[in-house]
């Protein structure tokens, strides 16, 4: 009945009546329940510790795949070829279960495996991004969708654990990718959708505080098993398990995916909650409304009909001439932004200093730059800062690329890659909330997954890059954010625009701003 009513002119409020107000839910987040309260305290911190769960399963890889140092048991000198290992007398110093490399015998001309395990597992991401970013668009939700990909992280990451030999173990790499893709977009969009317009970008920038934190974690949990790498991966699954069958249960889902499958008594209700935690009440005569229902819905005979859910798809947005160019631009710069991010994050290994303390200081590096794109994104929008973070992390690593020699020199090559890599994550968490505000709700996870999915084909390549030495990814890097910059040129700016619930809506509001700006230019 409250579908129907929604649908066809009239709303329900939270008390039985037919409500006489009407509004949007960054309306009543501004006006009634609060924009950032209590509750939104609380659903962002637990949510967002998402982030630092895809951490783990992503960055593992840098421990449990390193090569450890190699010595020659017999005296220097008298052991045989390096490449034969144990029988030509060399053994590994910290045991041959410290790592897939040393187990596996992973050196020389079977040193391609390391790169393909890598690459299989942000394989699996790219897949699972573009499947779970449309169940959670669709039936199931941002909820249903993180508790599930949550889960089967526990468990792939810990089958890993038990990888009898070196092709089980890159198979449940790309299983494990395949549950992690689409881990970060669930969470943020469900942190975030129940935030009010004003302070959602601000807390969105946020959230990858909660991925860096992950990465030195994975940092210090690695050092601590540096003898077992088949512990490193129970100790990083585990967490994922807690949160899938502890946290999750006792959160909500978001109030914007109830509305726009037609549920708007299960959006009020989680509005009511809001504005009940925050210590303020959402009169009973309030109703909610969806961004498209002025749309004409009339039949031959002009009866209303009800206007079903959304598909969900990114074939939404693809269709669209509003939105298919911002598409192909985000799936660029996303490609682009991941070789960079992820090629600095692997190429620690290429760095020649202690790789614990190399990624300590990256996941470092990133905290910074998410707190300062925070603070300038208010003042400056969206735009500006993905443009001016991407070219500087292209320009710092270009600059490296033409750093050669050891000693002194590496570490002003690393100096350059953690400058790269600090403008690299400032972008990468300006693009999540740059993505989120250029598409609607019904389409917000596909899209985000889709983009996710060109993420993770340039991480995918990262680590083929990184086999290409120590100065040649560094220039790689560089062409990447330089062009990646140049691109967001081409997207329109997101700042104060409202967030939008349907693709419907979105168009029409973007007719009635570019009439209002035609309006003002012939004034």
């Amino acid at each position: 009945m409250s579908t129907e009513a929604l649908l066809t002119g009239g709303s329900y409020g939270g008390g039985g009546g037919v409500a006489s107000q009407r509004l949007s839910i960054d309306d009543a987040l501004v006006q009634h329940a609060g924009e950032f309260g209590r509750w939104q305290l609380r659903q962002f911190v637990l949510v967002s510790a998402a982030w630092a769960l895809q951490a783990l399963h992503t960055m593992v890889i840098i421990f449990a795949d390193r090569e450890p140092d190699i010595g020659c048991a017999i005296g220097d000198g008298q052991c045989g070829d390096r490449c034969a290992g144990a029988s030509a007398g060399w053994v590994w110093a910290q045991g041959s279960g410290s790592s897939t490399v040393a187990e596996w015998g992973l050196v020389c001309g079977e040193r391609y495996k390391v790169g393909l395990a890598q690459a299989v597992f942000f394989a699996g991401c790219m897949i699972g991004a573009g499947v779970f970013g449309h169940l959670s668009d669709s039936f199931l939700g941002r909820k249903g969708s993180l508790q599930v990909v949550c889960f089967l992280n526990a468990v792939f990451g810990l089958l890993t654990a038990l990888s009898p030999n070196y092709w089980a173990y890159a198979a449940l790499r790309l299983l494990t990718g395949f549950s992690t893709g689409s881990v970060g977009i669930s969470a943020f969009v469900l942190a975030t959708e129940p935030i009010g317009p004003s302070r959602r970008g601000a807390a969105g920038m946020y959230t990858y505080y909660f991925y860096s934190g992950g990465m030195a974690t994975v940092a210090g949990v690695a050092a601590f098993f540096q003898s077992s790498w088949r512990l490193l991966y129970v100790s990083t699954s585990l967490p994922s398990l807690v949160f899938a069958l502890a946290v999750l249960p006792s959160l909500s889902e978001s109030p914007r995916w109830y509305l726009v499958r037609r549920r708007p008594d299960d959006a009020m209700r989680v509005l009511r909650a809001i504005a009940a935690a925050n210590g303020r009440r959402i009169p009973d005569d309030v109703g909610l409304k969806i961004d498209d229902e002025d749309e004409d819905t009339s039949d031959n005979a002009g009866r209303k009909v009800e206007v079903p859910a959304s598909s969900g798809t990114v074939l939404d947005a693809f269709v669209s001439r509003t939105t298919r160019a911002r598409l192909v631009l985000l799936v660029l710069i996303y490609f682009l932004c991941a070789v960079v991010y992820f090629g600095l994050s692997l190429n620690v290994v290429n760095l020649k200093t202690n790789i614990y303390l190399s990624v300590v200081v990256n996941s470092l590096a990133e905290m910074p730059a998410y707190l300062i794109t925070a603070l300038l994104l208010r003042r400056y929008g969206r735009k500006p800062l993905a443009i001016g973070t991407m070219l500087l992390s292209g320009v710092s690593c270009t600059v490296a690329s033409l750093i050669a020699g050891e000693g002194a020199m590496s570490v002003l090559r690393m100096a350059c890659g953690v400058v790269g890599i600090f403008g690299m994550a400032g972008t990468y968490n300006l693009l999540i909330v740059y993505a989120s505000e250029l598409f609607p709700t019904e389409v917000r996870n596909a899209v985000l997954g889709c983009t996710s999915q060109a993420s993770q084909i340039g991480a995918i390549l990262a680590p083929m890059v990184v086999v290409l030495g120590e100065r040649v990814p560094f220039g790689v890097f560089g062409v990447s954010g330089i062009i990646g910059g140049l691109l967001v040129f081409y997207l329109p700016e997101t700042m104060n625009k409202p967030l939008y619930d349907t693709m419907a809506g979105l168009e029409k509001g973007e007719r009635a701003a570019s009439g209002t700006e035609e309006d003002e230019r012939a004034a």
